[in-house]
């Protein structure tokens, strides 16, 4: 198959949807299908081309028009069906997006939902914001969900036959540098052989709860635990611009604490720098305020590195999502219990030797290749 994505974050753009798209094309392309991205103008890797993927940057900006753009490029290469990887921030919080053309002259659209939020309108829009998110769905031929929460949301809204859950995995593959060693590696952040080494993957924003990360450390800290944190990755990414403002209202709280010399800070960091960092940790600290979902590729990275995790109780029945087995789950929005539930780890070498094996084979089952398989299958039905 001819398949194109549309997207509006792409490499070198730092965002978890971007990369999304860099790994499944790559994947499909694997599979022996012609796998075209379109996206925005900007600049492009060394890597465009050399992975079985050819990029165009094209759109201007994902205002109106973005889709006379995006459908013209995709009539010229004869594509069986245009993919659109919708999160309202790499749009730009435009509406434009959600229009998608209702005319013969383009290929079928499934449209996959990395997260329902909806547009900025006008003030006061209400409503309406949420409608137009429903007429994108509706307007797609398929509607690919990436975790159970949105599936539920939507499923009054699509008929089975339109509606699929199709997961996402991690962006970052366990492949840190060839001369990789764990205690070098710690010891380059200053963790010491008996410091208990906390870590965090993703962009600061205030749905993933950095806040309560920090005043957490500070409780383990004052009771007695030699507790250190490595903040992997970069802080704010490049489509969300809210997350720069809670990044510094963080930063201050780190400095009112008096935990500066407790935080450590990757920065931005190369696939194989990454998974170096989460490697060296003792547990991954994942504090989502809205609870664990199985849509987060932060969760999906330290689930791949084998870390014990702690995270936050799902909005939801989770199966997959076993409490002390898979990960150890905690009360949202509560430094303390949070910090509870750290000490607890750090304390009972048995239970992070579980949750370790625990998270190692249940990211077996978010593989890309069987990703790309599942959403391949679904394409197929739609040429």
């Amino acid at each position: 198959m001819k398949i194109g994505i549309l997207t509006g974050e792409y490499p070198p753009m730092q965002g978890g949807v971007g990369d999304f798209t860099m790994r499944l094309g790559e994947t499909l392309a694997n599979l022996g299908h012609e796998v075209h991205v379109i996206t925005g103008i900007g600049p492009s890797l060394a890597s465009d081309g050399s992975t079985g993927i050819t990029v165009h940057r094209s759109i201007e900006g994902w205002k109106w028009g973005c889709w006379q753009t995006a459908l013209s490029l995709a009539q010229t290469l004869h594509l069986d069906v245009l993919n659109v990887q919708y999160q309202v921030a790499a749009y730009q919080m435009h509406p434009a997006i959600h229009f998608v053309p209702a005319r013969s002259d383009r290929p079928p659209v499934a449209v996959t939902f990395h997260d329902l939020k909806v547009p900025y309108l006008f003030p006061k829009a209400g409503p309406v914001r949420w409608w137009i998110v429903r007429l994108l769905a509706r307007r797609a031929e398929q509607v690919i969900v990436t975790n159970r929460e949105d599936y539920l949301r939507l499923e009054p809204e699509l008929s089975s036959r339109k509606l699929h859950l199709i997961p996402i995995g991690s962006n970052i593959p366990v492949a840190p540098p060839p001369s990789y060693d764990r205690d070098a590696e710690r010891a380059r952040w200053g963790i010491g052989p008996d410091d208990f080494l906390l870590g965090y993957f993703g962009f600061l924003n205030r749905s993933k709860g950095g806040e309560e990360l920090i005043r957490a450390l500070a409780h383990l800290v004052e009771r007695g635990v030699p507790a250190h944190l490595l903040m992997v990755g970069g802080r704010v990414g490049s489509s969300d611009p809210t997350n720069r403002t809670y990044a510094a209202q963080v930063e201050r709280l780190i400095a009112d604490l008096g935990v500066s010399s407790r935080v450590h800070w990757t920065g931005y960091a190369s696939p194989e720098l990454v998974s170096a960092g989460l490697l060296a940790t003792d547990v991954c600290v994942l504090p989502y305020r809205d609870g664990v979902s199985f849509r987060r590729g932060t969760l999906h990275a330290c689930l791949a590195h084998g870390r014990a995790i702690v995270t936050t109780r799902p909005m939801i029945d989770l199966p997959e999502a076993r409490d002390g087995e898979t990960m150890l789950l905690v009360t949202p929005a509560d430094p303390v219990a949070l910090a509870d539930g750290v000490a607890r780890v750090a304390g009972d070498p048995a239970l992070r030797a579980r949750l370790e094996v625990g998270a190692a084979r249940l990211a077996s089952e978010f593989t890309w290749e069987r990703i790309a398989r599942q959403t391949a299958v679904l394409f197929g039905r739609m040429v």
